[in-house]
């Protein structure tokens, strides 16, 4: 029963994120880590708090080394700065929170997949849109906003490896 009540608060969470970052670009800071207190509770739920949190640094392993990466080429080779030219804040805190989702291999499957959701959603919506930036932790937050409704309906073994 708390499973399901986090789920349901947790795609409440994630449908604010997209909201507010679609139509301000502006999320409150407070729905970042509500993300991860929601989503590690639905984990260690399902798999026990010690392999979530084991899980959990993996994901923030694999998350801090694409951020490095792109800190470097951001500053490198666009030579523009890395937080709110070349990322936003929100998509770094997102990004970071994101991380107590899923166990490590659906978490890079649903990651990468979110990014590909995002640039096609952009592609679509960029000009009927009057911002320049992207709203990319509202397209991931709608992601998996779509993802954990869609885990009412499956068996968990699929979604939950």
């Amino acid at each position: 029963m708390i499973e399901i009540c986090c789920k349901i608060i947790l795609i409440i969470i994630f449908l604010l994120i997209f909201w507010q970052d679609s139509k301000d670009r502006l999320v409150y800071w407070f729905l970042y880590p509500l993300v991860g207190i929601v989503a590690f509770v639905i984990e260690g739920n399902r798999i026990g708090y010690l392999l979530a949190i084991l899980t959990s640094l993996i994901n923030l392993l694999l998350i801090l080394i694409i951020i490095i990466t792109g800190y470097l080429y951001s500053t490198l080779i666009l030579r523009k700065k890395f937080v709110n030219e070349s990322l936003g804040m929100g998509d770094l805190l997102l990004f970071i929170f994101l991380c107590f989702t899923f166990a490590t291999t659906t978490f890079i499957i649903l990651f990468v997949f979110s990014l590909f959701f995002s640039l096609i959603l952009h592609q679509y919506f960029k000009n009927r849109s009057d911002h320049k930036t992207v709203p990319l932790a509202g397209y991931i937050s709608l992601f998996f906003a779509a993802v954990y409704l869609i885990s009412f309906f499956i068996h968990p073994k699929y979604l939950f490896a």
